[in-house]
């Protein structure tokens, strides 16, 4: 499996969504994210936009973000509970392994993801991490978990010019849940959760900044 060209398209992707504004419909807003859904052209679901302003430098932001072993998101990420890396595929890509807890007074049981990780800094100081779905053999699908399925997905923390104590995150969510949701739960489940991500997000920098 070309992980190395997959993680590639996936930022590519990222590019492409993140210079289209057209189509968005706004779901959710709340003190620190706008969040705007349209119907994915990957998979029979929708693409999710998240945009807000986070009170930290994108190095804290980024610090607190970034796809790595031992960071601290599985710390703050109410939707993260484990993250492992499988492969180093080389200094920017990797595939990784991320279980999830049972959510939505548990209507949705836990979810385990395989994903190519890529992450890339540009001459601006934007960071940005993507990542799709991918089959790895040394994670067949485990008992107990239902398997996801992230498409084209990742986060830009981008710099504000003359702001170096805030940061624009602009986030892209795209996952099939996997198993048998009703589309109710799907389509109330992910505007909440993307709130729920900057909200935790924004307490966490204020932790790692004290």
């Amino acid at each position: 499996m070309d992980y190395v060209g997959l993680a590639e398209a996936a930022a590519e992707k990222m590019g492409l969504y993140r210079r289209d504004p057209g189509g968005w419909r706004g779901c959710r807003r709340t003190s620190e994210v706008s969040v705007s859904w349209r119907p994915s052209a990957e998979f029979a679901g929708n693409v999710y936009r998240g945009e807000g302003i986070v009170p930290a430098s994108t190095r804290d932001v980024w610090e607190c973000i970034k796809p790595v072993a031992g960071g601290p998101r599985t710390k703050w990420d109410q939707n993260v509970k484990d993250f492992e890396v499988v492969e180093a595929v080389s200094d920017t890509v990797s595939v990784c392994r991320t279980t999830t807890p049972s959510a939505f007074m548990r209507v949705i049981s836990p979810r385990e993801f395989v994903d190519v990780v890529l992450t890339k800094q540009y001459e601006d100081g934007t960071m940005l991490s993507a990542a799709t779905n991918v089959e790895h053999p040394l994670c067949p699908p485990q008992p107990n978990f239902v398997r996801g399925f992230n498409y084209p997905c990742g986060c830009f923390c981008i710099p504000l010019p003359g702001e170096p104590d805030r940061t624009q995150l602009l986030s892209f969510f795209q996952t099939d849940l996997g198993g048998y949701l009703p589309q109710t739960v799907v389509d109330s489940f992910f505007p909440a959760s993307i709130a729920g991500f900057y909200s935790n997000l924004t307490k966490a920098v204020k932790a790692l900044k004290a």
